[in-house]
């Protein structure tokens, strides 16, 4: 396996790949500062991938690094460069290796890099990171095309996907909005259908708790304890267990569970009509200060129309109409006139001088109004129960949709006014603060003290954390969740929250650590449906075929269930010729078959030709993934038939 990348994500793919599928793994990185000796840490123990073998491309080969912690596996590879170019990718070996990952934030690096492995190995499996979906699409059907091209005896379907186009974004966006909104549990979603894994207290005495579509998960021992389901993990007590079976589901007394289920949001909404109506904003073209100004004036003015309609004994009509004229200085002096007509005249007068300033204001702030509408909105007075959402970048874009797809109220927070997600919030008609969140008064212009969630999602874990620290001092009970990525630094956080507002709920979520399992997966030949975080471990979601694994193969569902491994959930009932490769879009208008079957029934035989939707641990995948014993390899202690053994 190769890996190319310049970020966490690389990193945390090569860890992946190494110790869960036991793979040999060449890992391309950017070239170090000039200068820079040993280990960098970036590359070294702190992601755990121990020590390795360098190749510095094109510049002499640096000392070995070491590294505090050994690789449990086999050593990582290294070779370093400043991009991809074909020299490069032939020195890390693409041409013989089975799957190529190219995880660069930039899609145009990507991209190159792709074309140019396609021309280097045909056969080879690749992986791509690209935040353009529509970009992915093509790309896909092209290097697809063009291994054809290039091999016409190649067989697409024997490759398992040539070319599987991901992104990182997609992947934990879902994760991500769920996680931030209390009620949805925890979202993934297959044949357009959107599933949730849902977080339940201990059933009472008496009680029997619902499993849903099925129990994925049993929480730690400390998931009563209102500071949130993670507590195990950083304090040493019991951890979750992952599909567990029924014996251990009805032993595992006063433990929360994590169901399956196939529902749709309850909380807060925002209607589609209710956002058609805010898109004409009329209730913001005057403030409250010129609307009562308005009021004063026709109040006025109603009070002249009647007094010269008593004075003079005229018609109401004509008395408003006259003063009207004598307001806009129309009316002809009242010089005859008795006293009491001159003085409404004068009156008249100073308040049709009155009259101007306001009707310029109305005008100026009425189209500031506009103006500001067909930017961005602000948010409403009052809107309460809403998500704030800090960060508008590729991760808070997709969460951003995805709540908005729930109809979940957000008001986003954005220091960038050149932000690639403020043209989505416009879109969607969603309220936007810019400004920098770690400012006094920024928050508070979000309505976070009538917030429900804080979704701090920027690429700083400091920023992340004094935005969560600030929110708190204004509401105690805020629920909080932060994208962290270092794992030491979120258990760090969440001792401390815990520690200071044990009443309210805290998660930490790290965008790599959901998206790795993904990418991985993606390498080994499998489209992975989705993840799921139980406090802090992944459940995967993938589609396999059943032909090739006697695991499933010919065994019943409830035979083929490994408690803590893997569980058969749905069944693709379309016909082979017309299966979808990617179940985790959803169904374009006329696609043929009647997609998934949920609740099969227990004693249902799976056939070679089936393909399944299954829950799986990372290992529990791996072990199904895993492929043939590499014959090349030696007897060594790197060799993969010792690591089986082991």
């Amino acid at each position: 396996m190769v890996v190319c990348g310049d970020d966490g994500l690389a990193h945390r793919l090569t860890a992946e790949l190494r110790d869960v599928y036991r793979e040999r793994v060449t890992l391309v990185v950017p070239t170090r500062p000039a200068g820079q000796a040993g280990a960098d840490p970036r590359f070294g123990g702190g992601f755990g991938l121990g020590a390795g073998l360098w190749a510095r491309f094109p510049s002499s080969r640096p000392t070995r690094p070491e590294s505090a912690e050994r690789p449990t596996g086999r050593e990582v590879r290294w070779v370093e460069a400043v991009e991809p170019t074909e020299e490069v990718l032939a020195a890390a070996g693409v041409a013989g290796a089975s799957a190529l990952a190219l995880v660069y934030e930039d899609d145009e690096t990507n991209l190159r890099a792709a074309l140019l492995a396609r021309r280097l190995n045909p056969r080879l499996r690749l992986v791509i990171r690209l935040y353009n979906r529509k970009l992915g699409q093509h790309l896909e059907e092209l290097l697809d095309q063009a291994a054809i091209i290039a091999d016409p005896g190649i067989d697409l379907r024997e490759l398992d996907s040539s070319t599987t186009v991901l992104s990182d974004a997609d992947t934990a966006a879902p994760a991500l909005a769920a996680t931030a909104v209390a009620g949805t549990g925890k979202v993934v979603q297959a044949d357009g259908l959107l599933l949730r894994a849902v977080e339940r207290t201990p059933p009472g005495r008496g009680e029997v708790a619902d499993p849903g579509l099925c129990t994925l998960a049993l929480l730690s021992a400390t998931t009563a304890d209102p500071a949130g389901a993670e507590g195990a993990e950083y304090s040493g007590e019991r951890g979750p267990q992952l599909l567990p079976d029924d014996r251990a589901v009805a032993a595992a007394t006063g433990r929360g569970t994590v169901a399956l289920e196939a529902v749709s949001y309850a909380g807060p909404q925002q209607s589609g009509s209710r956002l058609a109506a805010a898109a004409l904003p009329m209730g913001s073209l005057f403030s409250r200060r010129l609307r009562w100004a308005l009021f004063g004036l026709v109040a006025a003015i109603g009070a002249l129309a009647l007094a010269g309609w008593i004075t003079t004994g005229e018609h109401p009509l004509h008395a408003a109409y006259m003063t009207l004229l004598d307001i806009f200085a129309i009316n002809d002096p009242a010089v005859e006139a008795p006293p009491g007509r001159q003085l409404l005249q004068i009156l008249a007068g100073g308040v049709g001088m009155l009259i101007l300033p306001v009707l310029v204001a109305a005008a100026l702030e009425g189209l500031g109004a506009f103006r500001t509408a067909t930017v961005l909105r602000r948010p409403p007075r009052t809107l309460s129960g809403h998500v704030v959402l800090l960060g508008l970048g590729k991760i808070g874009t997709r969460v951003l949709a995805r709540l908005r797809e729930l109809e979940i109220p957000v008001v986003c927070v954005e220091s960038d006014p050149e932000a690639r997600g403020l043209a989505l919030a416009r879109s969607l008609r969603v309220p936007v603060v810019l400004g920098d969140v770690t400012e006094e008064g920024v928050l508070a212009a979000a309505r976070i003290h009538r917030a429900d969630t804080l979704l701090a999602l920027t690429s700083s874990d400091t920023t992340n954390l004094e935005a969560a620290l600030y929110a708190r001092s204004i509401k105690a009970d805020l629920r909080a969740v932060l994208r962290l990525y270092d794992d030491d630094f979120a258990t760090a956080v969440y001792r401390t929250l815990r520690a200071a507002y044990p009443q309210a709920l805290t998660r930490s979520r790290s965008v790599t650590h959901l998206a790795a399992p993904a990418f991985a997966g993606a390498m080994m030949g499998r489209q992975v449906l989705g993840a799921i975080p139980v406090e802090r471990r992944v459940l995967l979601f993938a589609a396999i075929e059943v032909a090739g694994h006697p695991q499933l193969e010919g065994k019943t569902i409830t035979e083929s269930f490994r408690p803590g491994a893997w569980r058969v959930l749905a069944l693709d009932a379309a016909a082979p010729e017309d299966r979808r490769p990617d179940l985790a879009s959803t169904p374009a208008p006329g696609t043929p078959g009647p997609g998934l079957v949920w609740n099969l029934h227990p004693g249902y035989v799976l056939r070679s030709e089936d393909r399944v939707v299954l829950a799986a641990t990372r290992r529990g995948l791996a072990e199904l993934l895993g492929r043939r014993p590499d014959r090349t390899a030696g007897a060594g202690p790197g060799s993969r038939s010792e690591q089986e053994q082991r």
